[in-house]
């Protein structure tokens, strides 16, 4: 069964958000014990393996966790904002991303 090795923060500074991004995945490695790899602007990585738009491009900021298998999934492509404030939210963010790491680790 594959596990976990890293995460992987594909992001670019220039985003409103990156700060927060950075943030998250610092918080779930720390968390999970994984070891994190953060991108700048790598689109290609991003194209690769990440959402995309309707032509094929990628938007960043996007986080991935790498498997001890060689094999890349994403884990989050849009920082979630709370519906009754309408800004980002930190706590849905975090909310957001375990599930998702727990998803990929039961299932691989």
């Amino acid at each position: 069964m594959a596990r976990i090795k890293k995460l992987i923060l594909d992001t670019a500074e220039f985003h409103p958000l990156h700060k927060m991004w950075v943030n998250l995945a610092q918080n779930l490695s720390k968390e999970y014990g994984f070891d994190l790899e953060v991108k700048t602007e790598d689109y290609l990585f991003a194209i690769s393996y990440g959402d995309k738009d309707d032509i094929g491009m990628a938007w960043l900021p996007q986080m991935f966790a790498e498997l001890d298998d060689g094999r890349i999934l994403l884990v989050m492509s849009q920082y979630p904002f709370d519906p009754v404030t309408t800004k980002p939210s930190e706590e849905l963010a975090l909310k957001e991303a375990k599930k998702k790491l727990e998803e990929i680790q039961k299932i691989n």
